[in-house]
């Protein structure tokens, strides 16, 4: 690391409104943007009070993820949903002229401006999984999604989980769980272009379990995770030497 950092915070998936123009292409599917399909629920809630609390920059979207997924990259096979993938060549330039580009521009840009001042980037991107998909039962709480080949990432995650274990003893955290760290996805993209001198990508992943429908247990959570992610900041972050 460079000895400077900054931290940017980042939700694609914060909620799951259809822009008027594109409401035709939903028509009677309520349901399914209501589910974890439609968007991850509880992440901008949480992305909002820990950008609030360590006082970092927050990027969102509350464009429902099956218009575009603004965490996917252009060639991925899922970048457009079965709502909108069929569309003709026009429609989809429009959608990711109007939604992608601009999102995914503005962080990208933020990002460079920072490494162009010789800061060490911490990027920290929100998401929450479904407890069950298919016959699968998640069995984690929290998920933390990082490149195991890039020290910097590696022990940071690895703090962070310890840091959950003694504070939280009830909380099963896990490392790249759901989803594999190096999958593709918007942190997976900064690395390709970025050292890990400049570059930290963490997606941290929250169980729904703890969204719907227990306020009091959700909001304990966000403190438990806000709690942890200030003291691994100013204990493993400060201590630059261990990050690279």
């Amino acid at each position: 690391m460079r000895g400077r950092y900054k931290i940017i915070i980042s939700c694609e998936h914060g909620g799951n409104r259809v822009p008027p123009e594109y409401r035709g292409l939903f028509r009677g599917q309520h349901s399914i943007l209501q589910s974890h399909r439609g968007w991850d629920r509880g992440a901008l809630d949480l992305a909002r009070t820990l950008a609030a609390k360590i006082r970092a920059p927050l990027f969102f979207s509350e464009t429902t993820r099956l218009l575009v997924d603004l965490n996917r990259s252009l060639h991925h096979r899922n970048l457009f949903s079965e709502f909108t993938r069929n569309s003709n060549t026009e429609l989809k330039t429009e959608i990711l002229e109007r939604h992608y580009h601009p999102y995914r521009d503005k962080l990208e840009n933020e990002i460079r401006k920072l490494l162009s001042k010789k800061y060490t980037v911490l990027h920290f991107s929100v998401h929450s999984f479904t407890p069950k998909l298919g016959q699968e039962l998640r069995r984690a709480d929290i998920g933390l999604l990082y490149d195991p080949r890039r020290k910097g990432e590696r022990i940071l995650c690895h703090h962070l989980r310890n840091i959950f274990t003694d504070a939280a003893s009830n909380l099963l955290v896990r490392r790249n769980y759901p989803y594999r760290g190096t999958a593709d996805g918007f942190t997976a993209y900064f690395r390709k272009r970025c050292g890990e001198r400049q570059y930290l990508g963490i997606e941290i992943e929250i169980n729904q379990k703890h969204v719907h429908g227990h306020h009091a247990r959700w909001a304990q959570l966000q403190k438990q995770i806000i709690n942890a992610m200030e003291i691994t900041i100013r204990e493993t972050v400060n201590c630059t030497e261990r990050l690279c």
